[in-house]
């Protein structure tokens, strides 16, 4: 781990970042003048998202990053290597619903294509930019998951989600959880945590382009976990899961 003082601006590299959570969270760092790399697997989405916040006086480099595939994310540490020779925190962002489909409905082809986005993807970018995140003083990842990963949240009745009947969506993001923490375990040195993007005790959740915009929080409350986990000082939290009003249950 370098240790040593540098002038740099903090460095983030966010997945699916051309809209929604990703976009949102990205403007929010850059006002932290924060070098901003947007990963986007459309580039040309992912370029006019970046140019609206460059405009906005942000510092932001466009990253052509799709997340299952590993010549795309090995290209993308190419390009990011051309700007730092560290990434202080990682956001895993890019992630998919699927079709929703009902358990008698579903197939393994589908959870398959899920998978790919929402553990694949974070597993490839996450091994990819290992080197530059220990190259950091106090790196940090943000796997962005959701309580429909949390078996607390999927077997209480109250809970909306608990009605929802699929298996890839949540059974990724359980996945991702799990991950999220053996990755905490194995690398003491980076801070490797889970935010969902809602309020679960209140069953809020935030408006994407995911839930049709049917979430009750604003985009920017959406936000707030990740941000809040992305900004983590030195003495921080590693290996827990958090929504915008604090600690998630497993």
């Amino acid at each position: 781990m370098n240790t040593e003082l540098t002038s740099e601006p903090t460095s983030v590299l966010i997945t699916g970042a051309n809209k929604g959570l990703g976009l949102e969270t990205a403007r929010r760092l850059g006002e932290l003048n924060w070098t901003v790399f947007l990963g986007s697997r459309d580039a040309a989405r992912g370029q006019a998202a970046a140019d609206k916040l460059t405009a906005g006086g942000a510092r932001v480099i466009m990253v052509p990053l799709d997340v299952t595939s590993d010549e795309s994310v090995a290209e993308a540490v190419r390009l990011v290597r051309e700007h730092t020779d560290r990434l202080d925190v990682l956001v895993n962002n890019a992630g998919t619903p699927g079709k929703i489909l009902h358990p008698a409905e579903a197939t393994a082809d589908e959870i398959h294509s899920v998978y790919d986005t929402n553990v694949y993807g974070p597993v490839r970018v996450t091994k990819a930019f290992l080197p530059l995140l220990q190259a950091a003083q106090q790196p940090r990842v943000v796997m962005v998951s959701s309580g429909g990963g949390s078996f607390a949240v999927v077997t209480d009745p109250a809970q909306p989600v608990s009605q929802m009947h699929e298996l890839a969506y949540s059974s990724s993001k359980a996945a991702l959880n799990m991950l999220t923490v053996r990755y905490a375990q194995a690398f003491p040195d980076i801070k490797f945590n889970v935010a969902t993007p809602g309020e679960i005790a209140n069953r809020k959740f935030a408006a994407t382009d995911m839930n049709h915009h049917t979430g009750q929080l604003t985009v920017t409350e959406g936000t707030d976990s990740i941000v809040r986990l992305a900004t983590l000082g030195a003495d921080g939290p590693t290996g827990i899961f958090v929504d915008r009003l604090g600690p998630a249950a497993w």
